[in-house]
């Protein structure tokens, strides 16, 4: 049976839908950065989830071609991520999607070197005929955070994170986003085919002692 990330690390994808503390470990993404609006049809944020999925892909098929990745071993691709940010605002304000800035992302296994990472690019360029390079090897080390499952759609998670900063607030932490340091959320749920009252979203926030 292929290993699940999402049911292997329940604590890290599948919180229950209210807040709780966290300490993340490294990990390391494929990931493409930009700024503007996700939900502009053909804009930067969607083209970027499709670069990334060529390359999670083409990493997870390298099983029935000519490059074995030492180490490797069936999996199913983890979901797609994003950390996000705009500027002048430690939170995020919903009615100026088009500040903000991201870096979409999906998980790596622990197999894949900067080496695998770099074949796969050129991999996928060649057999799909598609500029990869926008896509990097980016390692994340997120540390301390305040996480809750958010249900619903996109636009209601202002309530989700506030309750999360409450909840850090009161068990001593101070909210601690900053360049580097940022909003991030899990998808669980396809939005093309899920309804909005429906979406999982992991939201997660950056915290230290208080």
């Amino acid at each position: 049976m292929a290993f699940d990330y999402k049911k292997e690390y329940k604590e890290f994808y599948l919180p229950k839908n209210k807040p709780g503390i966290v300490t993340i470990p490294p990990m390391n993404f494929i990931a493409v950065r930009g700024t503007g609006d996700p939900n502009i049809e053909g804009g930067a944020y969607k083209q970027s989830i499709g670069l990334l999925y060529g390359i999670a892909f083409t990493i997870k098929m390298s099983k029935r071609g000519s490059r074995q990745i030492e180490g490797y071993f069936d999996y199913v691709v983890p979901p797609l991520e994003g950390l996000w940010r705009q500027s002048g605002t430690e939170s995020i304000d919903y009615s100026r999607k088009e500040d903000f800035q991201w870096i979409s992302m999906i998980r790596l296994p622990e197999f894949v070197t900067k080496k695998d990472f770099e074949w796969a690019v050129s991999e996928a360029g060649a057999k799909k005929n598609t500029d990869y390079s926008k896509v990097e090897f980016f390692t994340y080390d997120e540390g301390l955070c305040v996480q809750c499952m958010h249900i619903g759609p996109y636009d209601d998670e202002p309530a989700t994170i506030a309750s999360m900063d409450a909840f850090a607030g009161e068990q001593g932490y101070a909210l601690d986003i900053n360049e580097t340091r940022r909003h991030h959320e899990i998808y669980l749920s396809d939005a093309r085919r899920c309804k909005p009252e429906n979406l999982k979203t992991v939201i997660r926030h950056p915290i230290r002692i208080g």
